[in-house]
């Protein structure tokens, strides 16, 4: 009987120590491995945030740019424009174009007829009121192209004054003539929406005047070798996007020559994003080669040639996005394209540039249909 009551006891004891054992046990395991458990919670975590923070991609870069023609004075234009004190006022003539180029970060346009210093002069050698070039600066415009077949029309002395004034217009960018070779051999780059482009421009025709000899700075006489060479400095310069201004092409005739054909390839070839092209007029197709814009012709923006036919006084207006994608290649969006009409009465008066969505059958009748007929030769194949 105690022999029993021992093994009982003994059983008891027994089993008391290995309920012992095991809590010592599950008491050393939570000790020792708590922290490593607390680290990989914690990985999990990190790996969580990282999973859910949005990654950046790289955005591309757009700068808009809007695009007009010839500033073609002749002495109608500046004459309506003249007031009592002898003085030049052209500020009711481009209203309407004021209202629609605002929006766009780069304004064109062709200073055709020079602003070259003293009394006006009509056609043939033209010149131009400081007043106009003060207008269009105010109505916005900030990109002027110079080099064109008017440019010596005042000789050295007038493009020395055209660029005199030009650089005086604060946030104005001007090319095509030039007052030293450092200048001309510049070829600066400037910068807009973190977008670095160059601008230059070059005329094919003089009508026949020469600048002094070893002055041949004064303009920028298309060259093949001598663009080439431009193009490249641009692109050692830092720019992104080079555009081109090109004078070129027959007059008054809405077909682009081969000249011009070939002359937009050659400038393709070399890089060049955006061709501005003027002197015929009139306008001319738009088309692509390769990955270059080629605006042929846009036509005159303001003139008196409304004696020479409907079509010398139905200009075009281009805007449109350059953009800079992340890889650095350069397209075009949002291409807008608008005729422009320039009116006056019937003995040269109350000159006024307006849009063709501002036009009536007063002002111009039929324009429906004339503005279908012109906007069909934006698109002919070239």
């Amino acid at each position: 009987m105690k022999k029993k009551r021992k093994n009982k006891k003994n059983r008891i004891m027994n089993s008391v120590l290995t309920l012992l054992i095991l809590i010592l046990i599950v008491v050393v395991a939570y000790t020792l491995y708590p922290k490593e458990k607390n680290v990989s919670l914690s990985t999990t975590n990190i790996s969580n945030e990282k999973k859910d923070e949005p990654t950046q991609k790289p955005q591309p870069k757009r700068m808009s740019l809007v695009m007009v023609g010839d500033a073609l004075i002749h002495g109608a234009v500046y004459i309506d424009a003249r007031t009592s004190n002898g003085k030049y006022d052209f500020s009711k003539m481009f209203p309407s174009i004021e209202n629609k180029i605002k929006k766009y970060d780069l304004k064109y346009y062709n200073q055709e007829s020079i602003i070259g210093g003293g009394a006006p002069q009509h056609y043939p050698r033209l010149n131009t009121p400081d007043a106009l070039g003060e207008e269009l600066v105010r109505v916005g415009f900030n990109m002027v192209s110079l080099a064109n077949n008017h440019s010596l029309d005042k000789n050295e002395s007038g493009i020395l004054y055209s660029n005199k004034f030009w650089n005086k217009q604060e946030n104005v960018i001007k090319t095509g003539t030039f007052s030293s070779w450092k200048e001309r051999n510049e070829i600066p780059v400037y910068k807009k929406n973190d977008i670095s482009f160059a601008f230059l421009s070059y005329t094919m025709t003089t009508n026949g005047l020469k600048p002094p000899s070893g002055k041949e700075y004064l303009i920028n006489v298309y060259e093949k070798e001598q663009v080439k060479k431009d193009i490249e400095k641009a692109k050692t310069n830092g720019a992104e996007v080079i555009i081109v201004a090109m004078h070129w092409g027959n007059e008054y005739t809405h077909v682009p020559t081969e000249l011009q054909k070939e002359t937009a390839t050659y400038l393709s070839s070399l890089g060049v994003n955006l061709i501005i092209g003027s002197h015929p007029h009139v306008i001319q197709p738009i088309e692509y080669i390769g990955n270059t814009l080629v605006i042929y012709s846009l036509g005159n923006f303001i003139s008196a040639q409304k004696v020479l036919g409907l079509e010398k006084i139905i200009g075009l207006l281009v805007g449109l996005d350059i953009v800079v994608d992340p890889d650095s290649t350069v397209h075009f969006e949002n291409i807008d394209r608008e005729l422009i009409y320039t009116y006056c009465t019937s003995n040269h008066k109350d000159f006024k540039v307006i849009p063709f969505s501002e036009l009536t059958d007063s002002i111009l009748k039929n324009h429906d249909k004339i503005e279908k007929q012109y906007m069909e030769i934006l698109d002919r194949e070239v």
